[in-house]
């Protein structure tokens, strides 16, 4: 009789042992759902294009770690890249809005890409020019003719705006 009181002892906390890991794991998924419905990587400023208004001082990103983010500073996109990525932020399409109509507008669009001064500078340079195709390949993928962009490598690619995860960054500018 202790044996099967001992099994259904064992099977009762199997039992609630599996629903704590299940619980557990349905909160962890329904969090970071509902982080990426809200943008994923958060910034200092709006990205939607309805949004993308000039501002006084300059916007970096909220985290100045590995996260990758898109911020709008006096109209100019601003893309952040995690560390060895060339992979875009969620809202990346959103911040181009202003950018996207413009160069369907007719003016053309610069996108220049640069890089942290840490690791191999070649490599860098490779990552800063991968970055600067993404960015351009989304704004083709946005309707953009390619005859509205000019991707031109900076004179000084390090970018020096003060910490590495700041300088790891493509800007998007509209040209008079």
């Amino acid at each position: 009789m202790s044996s099967q009181d001992n099994d259904q002892d064992h099977r009762v906390v199997a039992v609630v042992l599996v629903s704590a890991i299940l619980l557990a794991v349905g909160l962890a998924l329904g969090f970071g759902i509902s982080k990426a419905r809200k943008g994923g990587a958060e910034v200092t400023q709006v990205v939607p294009a309805a949004a993308a208004v000039p501002t006084e001082q300059p916007v970096v990103p909220a985290s100045t770690g590995d996260d990758a983010s898109v911020v709008v500073d006096n109209g100019v996109v601003k893309f952040y890249f995690a560390s060895g990525k060339a992979d875009l932020a969620p809202g990346a399409l959103d911040a181009l809005g202003d950018a996207v109509a413009a160069a369907k507008a007719g003016k053309k669009l610069l996108v220049s890409g640069f890089h942290d001064t840490t690791g191999n500078p070649e490599q860098n340079a490779e990552l800063a020019k991968q970055r600067a195709f993404a960015v351009r390949d989304a704004l083709l993928g946005a309707g953009v003719a390619e005859s509205s962009l000019e991707l031109k490598k900076p004179e000084e690619t390090a970018g020096g705006e003060g910490n590495n995860a700041e300088a790891r960054r493509v800007e998007v500018t509209i040209q008079p």
